[in-house]
């Protein structure tokens, strides 16, 4: 029994030694270990890295050239041709009038819109009822036969109907088969037929300014300025305006004054409007008139007499319809375009007020003043009594 213990210790010792040389072993191999790397790490390590560095060199002017724009391309792809440039569209085209297919009805149409324009209105209305026969429903005959009654109106207040019903026709067929007569129609629907005699309230002339031209040398030139007013919120068509001028000369024949119309193709009138667009803004546009007239030889005025400036009669017409007239003198209104005999002390133009004149003569205490006879049989006004 102690010969087993005794070996049991011996075997425990062994095993004790062997488990003490193979922890000595690893502790020897682990300091090795950490030596060599310890003595690795104090050693200087070299590495080597490229750099690049971009250097930039001034080129000289002639070598410097622009950059052409940058264009990817496909591989082994040639470039492609530049797209070609748009085909511009043409303008549109205004929409017109639908054209007569008959060629007789065409010319009819156009003989009575000659006619109206010539206030022929007989012609006319016989020209567009055999028209009306033909192609009753022709938007070229409706809308002229629209506008004749819509003039024949001024005459016949009936007839502002039968206008607005030939405007209706039109307006029902549509812009497809009354073309631009369709829009045309729609604003007569819109504004309505006005009456001429409408605007006797809402369109007057004012009172012209008289300028002598006393510098012109080459004969004798009067400009006149002429207000156009019209009444606040008057809708005035300046297609259907018209301002109609009579000049009268005053010359010298047989020894005796007379008062005579403008010689046509002798003396010149030219019209400008110099406000502009005939819009009324303000209510009023006026109107210039030069009236001119060309020296004359000293045959012409021994045969003829000689011609000078003395008046004018302003004529106001709207839709053919005369509306208002301004004389100048007074006494020109009477007479219209016939020749006259004037008073003996000629009426004078716009000029310079003498305040030491007085307006009227002096009476006589004794003598009650005699008042002129206005209604003289020639016509002609009598002179003021003489101071």
């Amino acid at each position: 029994m102690s010969g087993n213990i005794r070996h049991s210790e011996l075997t425990f010792r062994l095993s004790c030694w062997g488990l003490g040389v193979l922890a000595f072993s690893q502790i020897l191999i682990g300091g090795v270990a950490l030596a060599v790397r310890m003595e690795k790490a104090r050693e200087v390590r070299t590495e080597e890295k490229v750099v690049t560095k971009y250097i930039t060199v001034a080129a000289t002017p002639a070598a410097v050239q622009p950059a052409g724009p940058v264009v990817a391309k496909a591989p082994g792809a040639s470039a492609l041709p530049p797209p070609p440039e748009p085909t511009p569209l043409p303008p549109a085209r205004p929409l017109g009038a639908p054209p007569i297919a008959d060629p007789v009805v065409e010319r009819l149409v156009q003989e009575a819109r000659t006619a109206r324009i010539a206030s022929d209105v007989a012609t006319a209305v016989t020209k567009l009822e055999e028209a009306r026969a033909t192609a009753p429903n022709d938007p070229n005959v409706l809308y002229e036969l629209g506008l004749l009654y819509e003039d024949m109106a001024a005459y016949d207040r009936g007839l502002a109907d039968q206008a607005a019903d030939a405007y209706q026709a039109v307006f029902q067929m549509g812009i497809s088969g009354a073309g631009a007569l369709y829009e045309l129609a729609a604003q007569k629907l819109r504004d309505g037929i006005a009456m001429p005699d409408e605007m006797r309230d809402k369109l007057v002339v004012g009172r012209p300014v008289i300028f002598p031209d006393k510098a012109f040398q080459d004969g004798e030139r009067t400009v006149l300025t002429i207000p156009v007013q019209a009444a606040p919120g008057a809708e005035i068509n300046p297609k259907d305006l018209a301002v109609e001028v009579n000049f009268f000369d005053a010359m010298m024949k047989d020894g005796k004054k007379e008062i005579v119309p403008a010689a046509q193709g002798l003396c010149t009138t030219d019209y400008k409007w110099v406000t502009g667009d005939l819009d009324f803004v303000g209510g009023e546009e006026q109107l210039r008139v030069t009236y001119l007239l060309p020296p004359q030889d000293s045959q012409q005025e021994l045969l003829f007499g000689k011609r000078k400036y003395y008046g004018q009669v302003v004529k106001i017409f709207y839709k053919n319809e005369l509306i208002d007239t301004q004389p100048y003198p007074r006494h020109l209104a009477s007479h219209g375009s016939s020749a006259v005999q004037p008073s003996e002390g000629e009426i004078p133009q716009f000029e310079q007020f003498d305040s030491e004149m007085p307006l009227l003569p002096p009476l006589d205490d004794s003598t009650p003043p005699v008042m002129p006879d206005l209604n003289s049989p020639d016509g002609a006004i009598p002179p003021l009594p003489s101071r």
